[in-house]
């Protein structure tokens, strides 16, 4: 399979400047900026393996939604930071895409953060997958 596109909404890369700007006014720059790589390491990961270990299913979200703790990413980033704390809520809508949500804090309400943009993909690709008939099954005559 070619490699899957990354898509991250733009609910997403709000979450992620505000990561950046709190770690950085919190704990410096040069933990904003090893907190970025794991970031990056984590949707590299997602990107590589979105059903890897550690990533759960929420059906109690909504259908099709994932989610994946930074922190399972941290061995592969090298990464000095000693307690990630954010989820990346994430899902599949076509088989070469993976769309990245929001990235929010595990203290958080991940269903209360589910973006309108989220939900409408989310319908749509639901909508797809019921018109198309199932792959490899005969078709009734």
């Amino acid at each position: 399979m070619a490699k899957r596109k990354l898509v991250i909404t733009d609910p997403a890369r709000n979450d992620l400047t505000d990561i950046r700007t709190y770690t950085t006014n919190t704990h410096g720059p040069d933990i904003a900026d090893a907190y970025d790589v794991l970031m990056k390491q984590a949707f590299k990961d997602l990107v590589d393996d979105p059903f890897r270990h550690g990533s759960k299913d929420r059906p109690e979200i909504n259908e099709g939604i994932r989610t994946y703790h930074v922190s399972l990413s941290r061995s592969r980033a090298a990464s000095r930071i000693k307690r990630p704390r954010h989820f990346v809520l994430y899902f599949l809508p076509k088989e070469d895409e993976l769309v990245i949500s929001r990235v929010l804090h595990d203290s958080r309400d991940l269903a209360r953060h589910l973006p309108n943009e989220h939900r409408r993909v989310m319908e749509r690709a639901q909508a797809l997958k019921r018109r198309r008939p199932s792959r490899g099954k005969s078709r009734e005559r």
